[in-house]
């Protein structure tokens, strides 16, 4: 149960990072909103990101591109 318990809390930590990103690019919560975290029995952590019109998924490429340039 401990195992499942932290997967839950890294999966949900991670849902609410992607979200607010999400949000931060001006994106409503008709994108973000369907961002959901995940637990497998074993306790691994997943995020489920859902499906998202081509032009959201070009804006969050860009911006994760443009992010990777800032790193470099």
């Amino acid at each position: 149960m401990p195992k499942y318990r932290d997967g839950r809390r890294e999966a949900t930590d991670a849902a609410e990072a992607i979200r607010a990103a999400l949000a931060s690019l001006g994106l409503s919560e008709g994108v973000w909103g369907g961002v959901r975290p995940m637990v497998t029995h074993s306790g691994k952590a997943y995020v489920h990101l859902g499906m998202v019109r081509a032009e959201v998924a070009e804006r969050i490429a860009e911006a994760v591109q443009a992010s990777a340039k800032v790193v470099e």
